[in-house]
């Protein structure tokens, strides 16, 4: 195949400029542009397409990884059906959010349960689709949409590695019951993973620092099975002059040897972000991000797959989320390959 993979993105070219197709990428992205439960700010349904352009301008040599593109990266084109579903699944959350839940409404219950069975939906292909490409040995990378978004796959990946280890980089939890009576809300998704998938080993989230009492103690009741380092632990830590080094390998060192890697981009500080829906103040920065993320691969731990969710390009601020966004989705990929002795560490 000839490449340049110094020269500017052609017409036509996929994921990052590059000519692969699917069947010669070992990653394959998955997009899918979903946000039917986002309770505050909009847009991350728009991701997908935002980091595929955003992607172009990317420049692909890597200051960790030594020509992470060289596998083969490739985004497979938007499914029409999943927009229609976010479509209606949009417009009746939509009244049911706005009210705060369902309360008594008869109403309101009707428009939560058609929410709930296009969300059924929505999983029921992401598990299908990801377990398929699971089995031809690829690498799933999931581009949200909202935090609901990798439900399916992390199901599927935890089927094919038991015992699976979850990285959770997010300000939030995820945790709630049934958020806003959406039984598949992007504010639920890990307290539905922990309950219906008890392949998964082990829950690790980075980042959190807005959260509610009943999130907490749900984390206490698990035991062993979720680890958290809190923002306000880490910034304490921080200040106190402890290396980001050692706090990355102790956050390393809770996970099995077999990791799927979730993002939510509001883990990051709001400046990296500042279109996402659900911003807060603090997190951790770009660059922690992806020394953790090296310190999974250098451990000798396997990523075999990841999810970046809850880009929202925004209207007025150019294309920075998208940019970001599409940084980071080329540093998951070159820490999975990498994770995998697929290409080698600078």
């Amino acid at each position: 195949m000839k490449f340049d993979p110094n020269s500017a993105a052609t017409d036509g070219s996929n994921i990052f400029g590059l000519p692969f197709k699917e069947e010669e990428a070992v990653v394959v992205y998955l997009p899918v542009p979903w946000e039917a439960t986002t309770s505050y700010g909009a847009g991350t349904a728009a991701a997908p397409a935002a980091i595929l352009e955003a992607s172009r301008q990317v420049d692909l040599y890597d200051f960790d990884v030594l020509r992470p593109y060289e596998p083969g990266l490739f985004m497979r084109p938007e499914p029409k059906q999943v927009r229609d579903w976010n479509r209606r699944a949009r417009a009746a959350a939509k009244k049911v959010i706005a009210a705060g839940g369902t309360g008594e409404s008869k109403a309101l219950q009707k428009s939560a349960d058609a929410v709930n069975a296009l969300s059924e939906k929505l999983n029921a292909w992401v598990y299908g689709e990801t377990s398929a490409l699971l089995d031809r040995g690829k690498i799933v990378g999931i581009v949200g949409g909202d935090h609901s978004t990798p439900y399916g796959a992390i199901r599927a990946a935890a089927e094919s590695h038991p015992g699976l280890g979850l990285l959770h980089f997010d300000a939030h939890h995820d945790l709630r019951e049934a958020y806003e009576g959406f039984t598949h809300s992007h504010a639920s998704i890990f307290y539905n993973v922990l309950k219906d998938t008890p392949e998964v080993g082990r829950l690790v989230q980075v980042g959190v620092r807005d959260f509610c009492e009943d999130e907490r103690s749900f984390c206490a009741s698990q035991g062993r099975r979720v680890s958290v380092f809190y923002d306000g632990d880490l910034a304490r830590r921080r200040f106190s002059g402890e290396p980001w080094a050692e706090i990355a390998a102790e956050i390393v060192a809770q996970l099995p040897e077999t990791v799927w890697v979730t993002v939510d981009i509001d883990g990051l500080d709001p400046r990296f972000c500042p279109n996402t829906g659900t911003p807060v103040p603090g997190g951790i920065d770009f660059r922690e991000l992806n020394h953790v993320l090296g310190e999974v691969a250098r451990s000798g731990r396997r990523i075999v797959g990841f999810d970046l969710v809850e880009v929202a390009p925004g209207k007025d601020a150019g294309q920075w989320d998208a940019n970001v966004g599409a940084r980071l989705l080329y540093k998951l990929s070159a820490w999975a390959l990498a994770s995998q002795g697929r290409v080698k560490l600078r």
